[in-house]
Order: structure tokens, then sequence, then C-alpha cells
């Protein structure tokens, strides 16, 4: 399995902390963000080798990271080849990118590196397994108005997906998903489809929306938290409750 971590989005909500600086390395707690996700990522044994997908405006910034971490795993940086919000490939975009430049021919598990979550990947990882088919991370919660601004899953008894719908107006279902997601090697030629029918190559949800209607797509429903530090406001927020270590 490989890993492929998406660090190619500009952040403007964020600005000025990001004009020149990546998200995903922005500090929480006295660590960067991405150190958190790095750690679970290590943990799974399945996992040989990391991509990291970044624009050219921050590939010398992640390139200085990986070559920090002198990491068990191997960390390769991919400059996707953008400088700016209006040129970028999007998350989808990235991900195929990522595959044709490393030439995977493995399952993929692919990581949204501007969220901080407290569940085991490794976890998702064993889910997976029992499934063998395309897996995304998804939590149940009780707040309207945070559904409204995610993708929304309806689930059947087994966890398969039979709705999906990128922030609905009216939530269906309380079951959040997030940028979690594993898809097996055999599906990896359908994002390129999907990609070349001119579908949005940008929210990676849009690509779950698009495979739970050809193949069987699974969720995981994990136990914890998951924090988006997309705001000034959220950013301080999570610092403030890693601080006190909660």
């Amino acid at each position: 399995m490989k890993c492929i971590l998406l660090c190619a989005g500009y952040a403007t909500r964020l600005f000025p902390l990001t004009q020149n600086f990546p998200k995903a390395l922005l500090e929480v707690g006295g660590r960067a963000i991405l150190d958190y996700t790095l750690d679970e990522v290590n943990s799974i044994n399945e996992i040989d080798h990391i991509y990291l997908v970044t624009n050219a405006k921050y590939t010398p910034h992640f390139e200085e990271w990986a070559k920090s971490k002198n990491n068990i795993k191997p960390i390769t940086v991919f400059n996707d080849g953008t400088t700016n919000n209006d040129d970028r490939l999007g998350a989808i975009g990235d991900m195929q990118f990522t595959i044709e430049k490393a030439g995977i021919d493995d399952d993929i598990l692919v990581l949204a590196t501007d969220n901080l979550f407290t569940f085991k990947l490794k976890d998702f990882v064993e889910f997976y397994k029992t499934k063998n088919a395309p897996s995304v991370c998804v939590r149940e919660e009780d707040d309207i108005n945070l559904l409204k601004r995610v993708g929304v899953a309806k689930l059947d008894e087994d966890m398969r997906i039979v709705d999906f719908v990128e922030k609905p107006a009216e939530p269906q279902s309380k079951y959040a998903v997030y940028a979690e997601y594993i898809y097996p090697k055999n599906v990896l030629p359908m994002i390129k489809t999907y990609l070349e029918e001119g579908n949005s190559c940008d929210a990676p949800g849009n690509l779950v929306a698009y495979m739970y209607k050809r193949l069987p797509t699974y969720a995981y429903a994990f136990n914890g938290v998951c924090y988006d530090v997309g705001t000034h406001e959220a950013l301080a927020q999570v610092n403030e409750i890693y601080k006190q270590g909660k």
C-alpha cells in the first residue's frame, strides 16, 4: 500500500499565515500539523512508501521537512507545477498526478493534511481489509450546520454507502465524511476516467460520490474527533485544545 498526502492547496482562508508557508506545517501544540498525520501513517505496516504532493510555492518547505524527518518509511515530495489558487490541479487532480508520476500500482491511502484526527489509521486499514473495496472515514455528527459544510453519506447495515451528497442543503444522514480514503489498486484507472469525463477535480468527496454509484463503497465509522483547521479561529481553538493536552 502507498500513502498519498495531499498538500497542494493554497489555504487562502488562512492568509497571511499561509501566503508563503504551507498550512500542513503550521504548528499545533508545538508540532507541525503534518507530524501528527505522519505518526499515524508510520504505524501502518502495509505502507511502504509515502508520496507528498504539493505546489511549486511550497515545495522547498516540504522537501526540507521530509529531509529533517529521516523517516522510517521513505517520503518522496512531488511538485505539481502550480503556483496559485487559480491554476491548482485540485485534490483529485493531484491524486492522479501522483499515481502517474510515481507509477503506483498498489492500493492507496489518501489523506488530506489540513485535519487533525484522534482515531487510529491502523483501525481504518483493518476495516478496509475486510471489504477490499473503496473505503472512506465517517463520523456521526449531531451538528446540522457542520453536516451542511461536509460530504454526508447514507449507509446500509453493512456500512455500504447508498447515497452521498457533498455539502447538502438538507442532510439526510448524520454520517459526515472526512478526508481519509483507501482505494484498491484495481479501481485506480477509474480516477483517470472520472477526470477525463470532465468531473470536478477539486473536493475529494466528489470522487466518492462518483464511485459509490458504480461499485460497492464502504464507510468506516471512527471513534474520535477530526478537527478542521481551515480558519484562523479554528486554528486558535485547536491550538488551545492541544496545549491543554486534551
